[in-house]
């Protein structure tokens, strides 16, 4: 696995919600991640961070972040990206679904990597022991065109399993993916411990 991310890091920021280049999407990427995060300065773990683009877009904001990747060649990038942005940004390579990491953190955030793991609903069990109480585990997933990822009616119950409440969020504004979409592309929020979530809005479910 490591070997092939590492092939695609050359090329893995082409994509408009890889790379967050153009404006339009990195301000609609912004404002998602406002919306489902906790006012900075939070403690947030970005678990198979990649190239670092949701790492540093969040460092920019005020966030103190954690990324873990397997890739090096991945994170290599993220760290310049990172020097190029002017923010600090905690690099580490590792296994996304054993993060050998120290906590606890506010948020445990994961943007399309759980297609990628085995055993998902032991890994939701792990990165939720990462989470203070009432802390936020929050996954960017969907079911693509080209058959990988998970729907939503699938993850969504796993999720709840390893976690108090759990809300969902269609992620449709072509904004965020630099064009139209026709396949399924959402938001978990969900809440380790007793406290409810951050924040519910509208689409919840």
């Amino acid at each position: 696995m490591q070997e092939d991310w590492n092939a695609e890091a050359a090329r893995f920021d082409e994509q408009p919600d890889h790379g967050l280049h153009d404006g339009l999407v990195r301000e609609a990427w912004t404002l998602v991640l406002q919306e489902a995060l906790p006012a900075p300065p939070a403690r947030v773990l970005d678990v198979g961070c990649g190239t670092g683009s949701v790492s540093v877009l969040l460092a920019e904001l005020g966030h103190r972040v954690q990324g873990i990747d397997i890739a090096p060649r991945m994170l290599e990038q993220a760290a310049a990206k990172a020097k190029r942005r002017g923010v600090e940004v905690a690099f580490l390579e590792g296994d996304a679904s054993r993060p050998a990491v120290k906590g606890p953190f506010d948020v445990v955030l994961c943007r399309h990597v759980l297609w990628a793991l085995p055993d998902v609903s032991a890994v939701l069990d792990r990165w939720t022991t990462l989470l203070v109480p009432g802390g936020l585990l929050v996954l960017i997933e969907g079911r693509w065109h080209t058959g990988a990822g998970w729907r939503s009616d699938d993850l969504l119950p796993l999720v709840r399993a390893a976690t108090s409440t759990a809300v969902l969020r269609p992620l449709v504004d072509p904004d965020l993916w630099g064009g139209p979409i026709e396949d399924e592309r959402y938001l978990i929020i969900a809440t380790a411990g007793k406290e409810p979530p951050f924040r519910t809005g509208t689409g919840d479910r």
